[in-house]
């Protein structure tokens, strides 16, 4: 089940990045397009023409949209390399709740802290470490949130620590002083090479940050 892959990403997107894990951690080979999401490329159109969004994962010349179910599809077809999602059918739901947490919570509530201003602002970073704290109640004292072995629930979430450190600057505040046990599982996380090749550096996101800020005229 090689062929040829294909993934249309865009380097700061923490959606992109779980994908880029997950070939990583399973040592699969793909070609990386850069996109350029003001001047989408035909081919993102083409492959994508719902949402017209990135990541879109391309398995010889067939589009897989949405990061999550690149995720899966990716650990169904290369099941015996590194396996992510659980095999128990309730500790798979359970990855699957979690995920869906994530997904519904993080991004929004981080682009709040660094889009807004005064209450607004301030509740989303009340809301935001109320998350990261559940997160810390789920990952108990387990090595990852997979067990011993990285899992669907760390691919999902450890993206989005690339955009901690912007979070904190423009909020004003430290993720680490409020949630100590997160920070030292990221660190476990990056300690794979998988992990740690696939996110680039906070203070890279956090300019791109400034950048958007200053094209929303967000100040």
């Amino acid at each position: 089940m090689a062929g040829e892959l294909v993934l249309l990403d865009f380097w700061p997107s923490p959606f992109g990045m779980r994908s880029r894990i997950a070939l990583a951690e399973k040592g699969i080979p793909y070609e990386y397009r850069e996109e350029d999401l003001r001047n989408k490329s035909d081919l993102l159109l083409q492959m994508n023409p719902v949402h017209k969004k990135i990541p879109v994962l391309i398995h010889n010349g067939k589009p897989v949209c949405e990061s999550v179910i690149q995720v899966q599809y990716i650990d169904e077809v290369w099941h015996d390399k590194a396996p992510l999602i659980p095999s128990d059918p309730y500790q798979r739901a359970v990855a699957r709740f979690w995920v869906d947490f994530v997904d519904k919570k993080i991004y929004d509530l981080g682009s709040k802290i660094w889009k807004t201003k005064g209450e607004e602002q301030a509740n989303a970073k009340k809301e935001f470490i109320e998350c990261l704290k559940l997160l810390e109640g789920e990952l108990g004292d387990k090595t990852y949130f997979g067990g011993e072995s990285l899992g669907y629930v760390d691919v999902a979430l450890v993206p989005f620590y690339t955009w901690f450190y912007a979070y904190e600057k423009c909020g004003d505040f430290s993720i680490e002083a409020e949630c100590p046990k997160m920070i030292a599982w990221v660190k476990r996380c990056m300690q794979k090479e998988s992990v740690a090749k696939s996110l680039p550096e906070q203070e890279k996101v956090y300019e791109f940050v400034l950048q958007l800020k200053k094209l929303f005229g967000i100040e």
